[in-house]
């Protein structure tokens, strides 16, 4: 595992559990280069043309496989793109949501179809995850062809009005005084939802209940019900919810505040110093696509983020765009397999 990319705890935090000292590096510093560099390309050049793919591609509409119920994050995010490709490819790009086993049942879907470009899938942490928690029908890395990564997120510390904890330290404090009596939602095992909080509970020495659910839209509807007490929930899904007074905030799970919500704390900076965890989002395709329908599909995805009213309103909600190139998306994907696979083996985590 190349611990330069491990992205979870700051470099002064001694972890006292063996098991988890690989965490001790964080790449912040290694994200917001990379971001430089994009940045500069994208200024450098003129605006990306369309290559020339085979067959007069795409010759129908394009299929965006979720592996989540619609309204959460990754439903969100393929509804902007979807949109905007489908006003630059020249088909209509169509979200089909396969919700369930943490994506794995849209991302079979997505391996087995054909590589022609017309079925595209969202990938999200579970795509790293899932070969450390079951059984899977499909490889991660050799089944597929990585498009671009498409953004960085934070997830938000969310609990419900009724819940007396108003901050980090009340949180942990209450949490000691009830071991084992409080549940949290989240999107489904083994989510990124779903590791910020084991995560939170390992360095903080707490003990919760998992409720997990098939995507963030069905674990917020039981939050906002009083069912649960408190969601780690990705930014783009709980943060208008918080500003409405539905849900109350406590703390971003990044390194930094939230741009869009400065007014919001990090976890870090109340009372659990060098937590840290990011979401990451990305569009792959079936292996065996033709090289000029991935590079096609990639210089689309770039274009789609830069547009301005896609950009703004995912920075607003605490979402960060990116775009990258195969290359660079298919190495990161390569990476966060193992390094995930050792935080599931150190928190016990078992597949649902």
């Amino acid at each position: 595992m190349d611990e330069s990319n491990t992205r979870f705890w700051h470099q002064d935090r001694i972890i006292e559990n063996p098991e988890l000292r690989v965490f001790g590096i964080t790449t912040a510093m290694h994200r917001h280069a990379l971001r430089v560099v994009v940045a500069a390309a994208w200024l450098a050049c003129p605006p990306l043309l369309a290559a020339q793919a085979p067959g007069g591609y795409p010759s129908k509409p394009i299929r965006f496989l979720v592996g989540f119920a619609p309204g959460g994050t990754t439903d969100i995010l393929a509804r902007g793109l979807a949109h905007k490709l489908s006003e630059t490819m020249g088909q209509s790009v169509l979200v089909e949501n396969r919700a369930g086993a943490n994506t794995a049942i849209a991302t079979e879907l997505a391996a087995r179809a054909a590589p022609d470009g017309h079925t595209i899938l969202l990938n999200a942490q579970g795509h790293a995850t899932n070969a450390s928690l079951m059984k899977l029908a499909f490889d991660p890395v050799r089944d597929f062809a990585f498009i671009s990564l498409v953004a960085e997120a934070q997830n938000l510390i969310v609990v419900h009005p009724s819940f007396p904890p108003k901050t980090v330290r009340e949180l942990i404090a209450f949490s000691r005084k009830h071991p084992g009596q409080i549940n949290y939602a989240s999107s489904g095992t083994g989510t990124t939802v779903h590791l910020s909080a084991e995560l939170f509970q390992i360095m903080t020495g707490i003990k919760w209940v998992h409720i997990p659910y098939k995507g963030g839209a069905p674990a917020l509807t039981e939050m906002l019900a009083g069912q649960t007490s408190l969601m780690f929930g990705s930014m783009l899904t709980v943060i208008q919810h918080a500003r409405a007074g539905k849900l109350r905030a406590i703390a971003v799970t990044g390194a930094t505040r939230s741009t869009g919500s400065p007014d919001i704390p990090t976890v870090a900076e109340s009372g659990v110093p060098g937590y840290n965890v990011t979401a990451w989002y990305g569009v792959s395709a079936p292996a065996k696509t033709p090289p000029a329908i991935i590079d096609r599909l990639n210089s689309e995805i770039v274009r789609a983020l830069k547009s301005p009213d896609l950009r703004e309103r995912l920075v607003s909600q605490g979402v960060d765009p990116v775009g990258s190139t195969p290359g660079q998306y298919t190495a990161f994907v390569q990476n966060e397999i193992p390094k995930w696979a050792k935080v599931i083996a150190a928190a016990k985590i078992k597949g649902e």
